[in-house]
């Protein structure tokens, strides 16, 4: 059974996980550029939540908004650190953690470079893990998908970005 995390001396378990097939970088999250407005909109709306939820004696609900508001200005000055993705023969690096083929139900890419959409997506088997998304950025999708079906299946209904990853990027979160 392999490892699920990655030593410092990645030369050497790197060959544990077979070749590599390909390699590339991308933020750890979109760092988006919020303007005045944005911020305005969100306090207001982060006060008429917090005003709703002692409305509806909802004290966990105002916790929730205040610990999100709080995360928000927190991560907002830093720049995100970059995440290496390697493609192997056995399966997928994401930084330090190393997810086998087999723990992946389908994948799908959805490259719409007109919307500023090129993602590779991984569903896993386990409904309780969240799907992986992958930035593909300036690679070409065609050779990561013909690798990919070796290992495999696509899911070809998936032609849009998860609503969650549309709305993320509309409402800069």
């Amino acid at each position: 059974m392999k490892n699920n995390k990655i030593n410092e001396n990645s030369e050497k378990i790197i060959n544990d996980f077979g070749k590599e097939l390909f390699n590339w970088n991308v933020p750890e999250y979109e760092q988006h550029n919020r303007t005045k407005i944005w911020y305005i909109s969100a306090i207001l709306i982060a006060i008429l939540l917090i005003l709703f939820s002692f409305w509806t004696n909802n004290f966990l609900f105002a916790v929730i908004i205040i610990i999100t508001s709080l995360i928000i200005i927190l991560n907002d000055g830093s720049i995100p650190a970059s995440v290496n993705i390697k493609i192997m023969e056995e399966g997928i690096i994401v930084g330090r953690k190393f997810y086998d083929y087999d723990e992946f139900k389908n994948f799908s890419i959805i490259y719409k470079p007109r919307l500023n959409v090129k993602n590779l997506y991984f569903e896993f088997k386990n409904v309780l893990k969240y799907r992986l998304s992958i930035p593909l950025n300036n690679i070409n999708p065609l050779p990561i998908r013909e690798n990919l079906l070796k290992y495999l299946e696509e899911d070809l209904e998936r032609t849009d970005q998860p609503l969650s990853e549309g709305l993320s990027k509309l409402l800069k979160l």
